[in-house]
């Protein structure tokens, strides 16, 4: 089973309730797909001994052979190629490496193309969980490259915990496509359940089932339980605000091995998303 901990806002406690999943499960491995900002290493302390390019093909022109029709310029949908009257400009940072240009490049030889890195995928084990991580170049553009070639490298036949970018743009899509279980993570607070709707209607429009994790459950309002009983979304966990778990948090620590009842509170968790889907 693949569950995607997700969250419609950033600091709900997302990576927090991710780490503890995939430490609390036997046979589980952890993909943190926030290229942007990883932060699972802080609380898993990984030892990462492979790291791997991750590259976008982008397109490369001859000007000897190109014929500046523009075929290539109507047909990119990202505004990286831009005619001019004397060449065919390409603007790498807006390319997605989709293809098209060459697609319909009607000169043999006028466009090829070749791979630009954006960022890296880092494999290693925390104690013995098996950790990715991905993690884009600072200055690029687009997450989602980085976020497809981290879930190809997932080991199949392990419970797969994704720790998705926050927010509701394409790298949560990209996270959430293809998951058995959306677990988003959120605050009882106007703007945790502003965000978790938004997150909620990402979650229905790919097709995949969801249950919410309230943080910090005993402070704000009751508008979050009040909305997941009226979308019948099921609320599988609760968490308190308590000094000893946001020492822990501080220090960086699992609450899953500073805390035997919370290891066993995480591995109920699995089980009741296990009873969620069908058989």
């Amino acid at each position: 089973m693949t569950i995607a901990v997700a969250s419609g806002k950033g600091g709900t406690g997302k990576t927090t309730v991710a780490t503890n999943l995939a430490l609390a499960l036997e046979r589980a491995q952890y993909a943190d797909c926030d290229v942007e900002a990883p932060n699972g290493h802080l609380f898993l302390r990984p030892r990462f001994d492979r790291r791997e390019s991750v590259g976008v093909r982008v397109p490369r022109i001859d000007p000897e052979r190109c014929t500046l029709c523009g075929d290539c310029v109507e047909a990119c949908a990202f505004n990286a190629l831009a005619l001019t009257p004397n060449e065919l400009m390409v603007f790498d940072e807006l390319c997605h490496g989709c293809g098209a240009c060459d697609y319909v490049c009607r000169v043999e030889g006028a466009l090829g193309e070749i791979e630009r890195p954006i960022g890296e995928i880092a494999a290693g084990q925390a104690d013995t969980l098996p950790v990715l991580q991905g993690e884009l170049a600072i200055g690029e553009r687009s997450a989602v490259p980085v976020i497809k070639a981290l879930k190809r490298r997932l080991e199949p036949g392990l419970a797969t915990i994704l720790d998705a970018p926050p927010g509701t743009a394409c790298p949560m899509v990209e996270t959430l496509e293809g998951v058995d279980f959306c677990l988003l993570v959120t605050e009882p607070t106007p703007s945790g359940l502003h965000d978790l709707r938004l997150a909620v209607a990402v979650a229905r429009a790919l097709g995949v089932p969801c249950g919410v994790v309230i943080n910090r459950c005993d402070i704000g309002d009751q508008g979050v339980t009040e909305y997941c009983h009226a979308e019948s979304i099921p609320v599988l966990l609760e968490i308190p605000f308590t000094r000893a778990l946001a020492e822990a948090y501080a220090r960086g620590e699992p609450w899953v091995r500073t805390a035997p009842e919370w290891r066993a509170r995480f591995q109920q968790l699995y089980s009741q998303i296990e009873a969620l889907l069908p058989v």
